[in-house]
């Protein structure tokens, strides 16, 4: 019974001891925290690191400056691998990279582009003062029977360039009034019939112009005058016979330079007519600014 006491207390003693040498090999706090201080400033990844390690009941708190996300993560690996130690905390911060470029400047400073360069815009086209304008009248006319203010429609004869450019083409609706018209017998026993543009329509846009009046009167018996008024200008000479003074004969118009000429027929009862498709010169006496055509 005494052996077995004995042995008993034997094993009691060897236990305590054995856990006694157990706790005093288990490091201490501070080995722990220089033992890791040691290993970052050994390792080449972790060596420039600005860290302070603590340990406190075994737990590891580091704080401090790295340089790189890299160095963080390596410098936390080294505490959590350090025997002894309980758990890590990793307070430290990555240091901002004093070396990198500097951010570009927002795009609002930045110098702004060079504006486009725009292609010269189309200029308008000038028909000048003193252009001939040919036309085609749509409807007869005759001092006895047309009036006062009566509207004529025509179509332009020839068409019209400025500059090598196309201003009016052939074709384009042309408008006219009679300026006056007077019977034999109102004034004398004279005929009178008084002609003007007033308007044309160019690529469907109607536009006012102004020409000289192209007036014909026939006194006496057959004699007959034409001349173009307005601005003071001579509207030039008519050419061509009249056939017995009868009804047919023929009367051309000349179409010269800054001449406003009119053709027609004289008839016997000393009447102007002008029959349909007959061809009248008109002179501008403004000028007629046009768009550019599209290009």
């Amino acid at each position: 019974m005494r052996i077995h006491k004995l042995s008993i207390s034997i094993a009691l003693l060897t236990a305590l001891l054995g856990l006694s040498i157990a706790c005093s090999k288990k490091p201490s706090d501070d080995t722990i925290a220089k033992d890791i201080q040691t290993k970052i400033a050994a390792d080449p990844d972790t060596k420039d690191s600005q860290v302070n390690v603590a340990a406190r009941d075994a737990k590891v708190t580091m704080t401090g400056q790295v340089k790189t996300p890299v160095a963080q993560q390596k410098i936390e690996q080294i505490a959590r691998e350090e025997p002894g130690a309980a758990g890590v905390d990793d307070q430290t911060a990555v240091q901002p990279d004093a070396s990198a470029a500097p951010a570009p400047a927002p795009a609002q400073a930045m110098a702004p582009p060079p504006p486009p360069v725009e292609k010269p815009k189309p200029q308008p086209i000038v028909v000048p003062s003193g252009t001939t304008l040919t036309i085609t009248v749509g409807q007869a006319l005759s001092s006895k029977t047309s009036q006062t203010g009566q509207t004529f429609i025509g179509t332009l004869a020839q068409p019209v360039s400025v500059g090598g450019r196309s201003a009016i083409p052939a074709g384009s609706t042309i408008s006219g009034t009679v300026v006056s018209a007077k019977s034999k017998g109102k004034i004398k026993g004279q005929g009178e019939l008084d002609l003007a543009l007033t308007s044309v329509t160019v690529r469907g846009q109607t536009y006012n112009i102004q020409t000289a009046v192209v007036a014909q009167t026939v006194k006496g018996k057959g004699k007959r005058t034409a001349v173009a008024t307005g601005g003071g200008a001579a509207g030039g000479a008519l050419i061509g016979g009249i056939a017995g003074g009868g009804k047919g004969a023929g009367i051309g118009a000349l179409v010269g330079a800054g001449a406003g000429l009119v053709g027609g027929t004289l008839t016997g009862n000393q009447q102007i007519e002008i029959p349909a498709e007959s061809a009248l010169s008109f002179r501008l006496s403004a000028p007629l600014t046009l768009p550019p055509p599209a290009q």
